[in-house]
């Protein structure tokens, strides 16, 4: 057990009475603090950062191990993310219009069962205050950067794709990727936007220059991924992220059931074994043609290995994070630094 596991977390779960967001909102206080110290940044790197690099559509990445959306959705705290040894940072989910998401309390854990449920409800300051934000960043973040975009509650479903354009236009010169998030569950409508002719048109007017990524949901079902990886290799998506948070509540422990039973997606151990299979599936259908970034339930190295042996090219880690601290980051690099990236054939579909 790692320092961070014997007195951080336990004081942290602590914080706000208990309540997950208060302890969220004061860890990226302190990080954003210590974004703007160099010498601190400096210290947690010789602490925590590995090299093991590769190249994935197109860009390159100090090792393959990053933090997935939700953690830092407005860029509050960027320097401090490569210091604790993530190789990316995906900032978001952004919308076009500020939002303030859903009302709280809406982020639970269930500490049982190593797990989260949250209904956050894509709360963010804005793409404009996001771009700002990124344009004054003091100096190269040093990782990639990816940007997860999502649509504004307020916008109607036939309107997403102005709405997710006018995020994209904003933020375009400052990612290093974009991921599209029509996977969240706690937008209503939201998942409608993964059918062929929603997403058709989606990516129809998003890739460009830079890659594009799509974020698919862990409770489809196998034709439905089939069906929505057509799409994605039809309009020369750069990827696809697998997976975002569940609606499915098997695997929680029996004193989580009932906390684990309000609305919300799920996310953490009992998501683990989904999630690869997801991603399994996505690399067979794709014959690798597709990169996957593996995401859901890596709680341990093993977790993260496992990942890139069912076919991720790189991994987020979340919830992992939450539970395990910046040791598991160092962790998941070293155990997967040895594995070769899944081979992305060139696509004669999608001429990529």
């Amino acid at each position: 057990m790692t320092v961070f596991e014997r007195a951080v977390r336990p004081w942290l779960f602590r914080l706000g009475g208990g309540d997950a967001e208060t302890a969220h909102e004061w860890t990226l206080r302190r990080l954003a603090a210590v974004s703007r110290r160099p010498a601190a940044l400096a210290a947690l790197r010789s602490r925590y950062a590995v090299a093991a690099p590769r190249t994935v559509f197109g860009v390159r990445f100090p090792n393959p191990v990053g933090l997935a959306a939700g953690m830092d959705k407005d860029g509050a705290a960027l320097p401090a993310w490569p210091a604790l040894g993530f190789g990316f940072v995906e900032v978001g989910t952004v919308t076009a219009h500020a939002q303030p998401g859903n009302p709280r309390p809406r982020l639970f854990r269930l500490p049982a069962s190593e797990a989260v449920v949250n209904r956050m409800g894509f709360n963010n300051a804005g793409a404009a205050a996001l771009a700002a934000r990124l344009a004054a960043l003091p100096r190269p973040l040093g990782v990639p950067l990816g940007i997860s975009l999502g649509k504004s509650k307020v916008t109607p479903l036939d309107e997403a794709v102005e709405d997710y354009l006018a995020s994209y236009r904003a933020l375009s010169g400052h990612g290093d990727y974009f991921a599209v998030n029509v996977s969240s569950p706690n937008t209503p409508g939201l998942r409608s936007l993964q059918d062929r002719a929603h997403l058709d048109a989606l990516l129809g007017a998003l890739v460009g220059e830079k890659p594009v990524l799509v974020k698919i949901a862990p409770d489809l079902t196998e034709a439905a991924i089939a069906e929505l990886l057509e799409v994605c290799l039809a309009r020369g998506a750069a990827g696809v992220i697998a997976t975002n948070t569940t609606l499915s509540r098997d695997g929680l422990a029996g004193v989580d059931v009932e906390r684990g039973a309000q609305a919300g997606g799920l996310s953490g151990r009992p998501l683990t074994g989904r999630a690869r299979d997801v991603v399994a599936f996505v690399h067979r259908e794709t014959g690798g043609r597709l990169p996957i970034i593996g995401v859901g339930g890596v709680l341990d190295p093993d977790d993260a290995a496992r990942m890139f042996d069912a076919g991720a090219a790189l991994v987020q880690l979340y919830t992992g994070f939450i539970y395990r601290g910046p040791a598991l980051v160092r962790a998941a690099v070293r155990a997967t630094a040895g594995s070769a990236p899944p081979s992305t054939a060139p696509d004669p579909v999608a001429g990529r």
